[in-house]
């Protein structure tokens, strides 16, 4: 396990995310093309459940910002994911209000829930679940809860980096992700659920 009980395996695709960055702000396309592969699977992920079926075009609008900004970025891979992830948030909120709709939770790719994010006793919640089923469930929880479960197990993001995406407290952010994956796999019968939340989520909303 790395620090904060993140396995090796999201720290070395952080490592090569970073790389790439680093790389592709030197004009290299190649590495664009790497960063944006890393990426862009947990980016449409999050965006789904914000815009549902309009995921794909918000994600093109946020794609060219991120590349016209990209030589202002200063930072590791893990903080250009939750870069792109703010930059993401921001147009999505703009089409919303275009729009004039509410967000609506939907359907998660296959490969978005076999991304590696940071681990708890409920990762395992979401890895069981099938898209099907993550449309229902997902859609079931609160907007809070849903939104900080796909910031921090789709798109990977530590709880200070999603509060952060979020505008709020990093304890605001861990309790909602907590309490978002206590109710699915509570829904999903997954063993080892407790009633209380883990020293390590920090403060309570």
């Amino acid at each position: 396990m790395g620090q904060r009980g993140e396995p090796r395996r999201v720290q070395t695709y952080d490592g090569e995310l970073g790389a790439a960055v680093a790389r592709a702000q030197d004009d290299d396309e190649a590495a664009f093309a790497v960063a944006y592969r890393l990426v862009q699977p947990g980016l449409l992920g999050y965006l789904r459940g914000l815009v549902g079926d309009d995921a794909e075009d918000v994600a093109s609008d946020a794609w060219l910002e991120i590349a016209r900004d990209l030589r202002r970025f200063r930072g590791d891979g893990a903080g250009f994911r939750g870069w792109t992830a703010t930059i993401a948030r921001h147009r999505a909120l703009d089409h919303l209000r275009r729009q004039k709709v509410r967000p609506r939770p939907a359907a998660l790719e296959q490969d978005v829930l076999d991304l590696p994010g940071p681990h708890s006793t409920h990762d395992q919640a979401l890895e069981t679940l099938s898209t099907e089923a993550a449309l229902t469930l997902i859609s079931g929880l609160p907007r809070d809860q849903a939104e900080a479960v796909l910031l921090r197990v789709v798109v990977g993001l530590d709880g200070p980096a999603a509060a952060r995406v979020l505008g709020k407290r990093p304890g605001a952010v861990r309790t909602a992700t907590y309490r978002g994956l206590k109710r699915l796999a509570r829904q999903l019968g997954v063993d080892g659920v407790t009633d209380d939340a883990p020293r390590t989520l920090g403060e309570s909303t």
